[in-house]
């Protein structure tokens, strides 16, 4: 397992106590990336987004030094909880930032229950699970999770592309789950049918026997891919001349996506989607944001803009940034101000407000989406609609949302109403 230590951004803090000062104790801040495996590129842009909220916060947060690790994982449960272990029980981490990948947020949630001591704010992790199914005390999440980065997907197929059916191809584990719930409670309720639901394991390298199995009697392909998946896919999609109508999930047409090398990726121009940003939205907010990611980076070593990764990240860090300000540092009497303000903290992110729920779970925006390609030839995700106010629930009322099942395979099913 790979594993990086960044080192003290700062060699001291002070802070006064009456008339003297008194250095303040570092905090330890451990952080959870995907640096191998098929989403390095992903955890990459996520490592990004969380040094451009260093570079803005400076070397102290709340009057003390950060003393920062980060910790390598390969989006597997188990890699994650190594590296959570290795950070709190080996390094005395105060708090973790993290993780990315949606079966590591599980197994983080778990983890968390067994150390009361550290405070856990996800990083972009998006399974639904992690925040709606026992909850831990402990455990902050301030990205909406991947069902609730597809609210106005569905609708937005059906009604103004025109495709009534549609099957889906998507990696075989929780955040794509989550992410096809999303679409499917939407889509069908609108009027469509989902007719097919293909997996593959995360890390296929292989897609042939996927694409021959692709059926040719429906109006679009939904593809649940990130990565090295996404990738790999368009790239033999591409030899083997696919030309369907397709529908992306969120992280199929992100920038670690769209700015990879080679021309597959030119199929995804004019593709619909939906996630937590849209590259190319014009709010001042956002686009100071964008300027921040440009200017902490040379061009050589970022995508041309932030990926979602990059900014659940940002938002991570800022929000433990800004309580620890609001609390002066103090970590005291198991960090209970701290996940006080993280509780009822109002985030004025550069992708919109964010709120917690009652599980710690992120309300905020989502944005429907277009790739379009740029004056300059590269894609980018153009704004269609922004939802505001999107909880974990979609809308629907919570009894009748619980109903409905845990993300999985075939849940949900495909039904008009919920």
């Amino acid at each position: 397992m790979k594993k990086t230590l960044l080192g003290t951004l700062s060699t001291v803090a002070l802070i006064s106590a009456g008339a003297s000062a008194v250095q303040a104790e570092a905090v330890k801040i451990g952080v959870l990336a995907t640096l191998e495996g098929t989403y390095t590129a992903l955890g990459e842009d996520g490592v990004r987004g969380m040094k451009t909220a260093l570079a803005q916060i400076g070397d102290t947060v709340g009057g003390r030094e950060i003393e920062l690790i980060i910790q390598s994982t390969d989006a597997s449960p188990d890699s994650a909880l190594r590296g959570a272990r290795k950070l709190v029980e080996q390094d005395g981490v105060d708090i973790i930032l993290g993780p990315l990948s949606g079966s590591e947020g599980i197994a983080i949630r778990d983890y968390s229950k067994t150390q009361p001591g550290v405070t856990f704010i996800n990083g972009i992790s998006g399974a639904m699970e992690t925040t709606f199914v026992t909850p831990s005390e402990n455990f902050f999440r301030f990205n909406t999770d991947g069902a609730q980065w597809s609210v106005g997907l569905g609708d937005y197929a059906y009604n103004e592309k025109g495709y009534e059916t549609v099957a889906t191809v998507g990696e075989d584990y929780s955040f794509i789950y989550t992410q096809v719930f999303g679409f499917t409670t939407e889509f069908c309720a609108a009027g469509g049918e989902i007719t097919e639901r293909l997996w593959v394991p995360l890390g296929t390298k292989d897609f042939g026997s996927i694409i021959a199995a692709l059926p040719d009697d429906v109006d679009a392909i939904y593809l649940g891919l990130g990565g090295g998946d996404a990738v790999n896919f368009l790239n033999q999609y591409q030899q083997a001349g696919g030309d369907a109508n397709l529908i992306g999930g969120s992280i199929m047409v992100d920038g670690t996506v769209l700015s990879s090398e080679g021309s597959a990726k030119q199929a995804l121009i004019g593709v619909p989607s939906a996630g937590p940003q849209a590259d190319t939205w014009d709010d001042p907010k956002w686009q100071a944001y964008v300027k921040a990611y440009q200017d902490t980076f040379p061009p050589d070593q970022r995508f041309p803009s932030p990926s979602l990764l990059a900014t659940g990240y940002y938002n991570a860090t800022t929000a433990m940034a800004q309580c620890m300000e609001t609390v002066g540092g103090d970590l005291s009497d198991g960090h209970a101000a701290f996940r006080g303000c993280l509780s009822t903290l109002e985030l004025d992110a550069p992708n919109g407000k964010i709120t917690l729920d009652e599980n710690r779970q992120a309300i905020g925006a989502n944005f429907v989406s277009e790739v379009v390609e740029l004056e300059d030839g590269t894609l980018a995700t153009q704004l269609v609609k922004k939802v505001d106010g999107v909880n974990q629930t979609l809308g629907i009322d919570k009894a009748a949302f619980t109903a409905i099942g845990l993300p999985g395979r075939e849940t949900p099913v495909c039904q008009s109403s919920y």
